[in-house]
């Protein structure tokens, strides 16, 4: 998700630095953006010097520390973790412009629990993209009781300047992107631990009759089936409705290191990159 932000706001024409709690891996997150940059290029998309121009805009640096210095948005896309992502944005505030907007990429966490405690929380509101972040046009904006005004009009250009198209709702558990869509999902494995379809009936059930681009369980795997658990795991604690309870054969998939795309398997198979 970081390096799909990243080459939206290079895209947009921002000066952008990423950088992670591992910096063995920005050179791939790099190389991934370049391999978007390069497919749009050959789509016709893209010319090869606007190509060039966004990976220029695009830096990497080993802390926190160094890569918010003097930004004036911050965006992070941690795990779904809310003391970290706490720290992270605490980091990013002692070295970003004293006006910043900062913002959190959680798809389920509060974002007023994760403004609390920070030194400007009038400052820190949501900005929930989608993946793959080039190709979704979707940015939920998510303004908790917290935020300003300002930085909820300031959230709206960012998204427009990104040419993504913005949903603004409130600060709630799950928001309305991932309450709804988690839902979809859970049914979906519960119909597959039913037997009532295999998995790519199930999914293509949802493809071909509803316009779905994708269906439920191969969205799963592109985002992580620990991912989803975590989010099914919050939403059932916090909002005590049955049809958030994770089903077992996704606790099992996770237990057996089944996490989807990114570890060659998860509802599907797929061959290594």
């Amino acid at each position: 998700m970081g390096r799909g932000i990243a080459h939206a706001s290079a895209s947009a024409g921002w000066e952008t630095v990423l950088t992670d709690a591992h910096p063995d891996t920005l050179p791939a997150a790099v190389a991934s953006i370049e391999g978007v940059l390069q497919g749009a290029v050959t789509r016709q998309k893209l010319t090869p010097q606007d190509a060039d121009r966004i990976r220029a805009r695009i830096g990497t640096e080993g802390s926190v520390a160094q890569a918010c210095r003097g930004a004036d948005l911050v965006i992070e896309a941690v795990f779904e973790n809310l003391e970290v992502k706490r720290d992270v944005l605490g980091q990013a505030a002692k070295s970003a412009n004293p006006d910043a907007l900062l913002a959190s990429n959680t798809s389920s966490l509060s974002v007023a629990a994760i403004a609390q405690g920070q030194a400007r929380p009038e400052r820190i509101i949501g900005l929930h993209f989608f993946n793959p972040v080039h190709l979704m046009r979707l940015v939920e904006i998510v303004v908790p009781e917290s935020a300003s005004e300002s930085a909820r009009q300031e959230a709206l250009e960012i998204v427009r300047a990104m040419s993504k198209e913005a949903v603004v709702v409130k600060d709630s558990p799950g928001f309305a992107s991932s309450r709804l869509g988690v839902v979809l999902g859970l049914e979906a494995m519960r119909m597959l631990e039913q037997g009532v379809a295999s998995a790519d009936d199930i999914d293509r059930a949802m493809e071909l009759g509803y316009n779905h681009p994708m269906g439920p369980l191969k969205l799963t795997d592109l985002v992580g089936l620990d991912v989803r658990l975590r989010i099914a795991e919050h939403l059932h604690s916090t909002l005590r409705d049955a049809q958030y309870e994770p089903p077992a054969i996704l606790r099992r998939l996770v237990a057996e290191g089944r996490l989807g795309k990114k570890t060659g398997g998860g509802f599907y198979d797929y061959p290594p990159t």
